[in-house]
């Protein structure tokens, strides 16, 4: 039996001072091992994360410049379309240029001009484009440029559009161009 320190069995009979100590420090090696790895733990999730966040960073940067990429084709491709739709309305208009060379009879070169200037606003509405009415509408700042104003011929027409020098135009229901017109006072 052991009591105070002395080993009353080897009969020294001498108290261990060191063994206060020995305990001491085995609880702080105890500690220190456990708080190292605890912080090899943290260590090991910080640096997860990091990987995590550089994983992330680059996917992003990837994306925005796969984005940009396509964006700029689009642009560039944008009037592939109505290009290739108007190449029919440029193709009949070189043949009507060739005819008016030929032609003195003035009937055919009108009726060929206006086939012509009708196929190019047709191509053009089915693409979307829409002229604006103006003609004794209100007056819109949002949708017309004033040029110039002139009295009213009748009180109604105050403030109403009286005449338009430039046609205003809409693509899909918005507005690609202002009308240029003349306001009544």
């Amino acid at each position: 039996m052991q009591t105070n320190g002395q080993d009353t069995e080897n009969g020294k009979g001498m108290p261990d001072i060191n063994a206060d100590e020995n305990m001491a420090g085995t609880t702080h090696l105890n500690d220190a091992l456990a708080d190292e790895s605890e912080f090899d733990k943290k260590q090991q999730e910080l640096d997860e994360m990091k990987d995590k966040y550089l994983r992330l960073v680059a996917e992003f940067d990837n994306f925005r410049k796969r984005t940009a990429k396509e964006r700029i084709e689009l642009m560039q491709t944008a009037n592939k379309e109505t290009i290739i739709a108007l190449l029919d309305v440029l193709d009949d208009s070189e043949r009507a240029a060739k005819q008016l060379e030929n032609t003195t009879d003035i009937t055919a070169i009108k009726e060929g001009v206006m086939l012509v200037f009708n196929k190019l606003k047709s191509t053009l509405q089915a693409k979307g484009l829409k002229p604006m009415e103006n003609l004794h509408t209100e007056f819109n700042a949002d949708l017309h440029d004033a040029v110039t104003e002139i009295p009213a011929p009748t009180e109604e027409l105050k403030g109403k559009v009286l005449d338009e020098l430039q046609k205003g135009y809409l693509l899909n229901d918005k507005l690609i161009r202002h009308a240029r017109v003349v306001v009544g006072k």
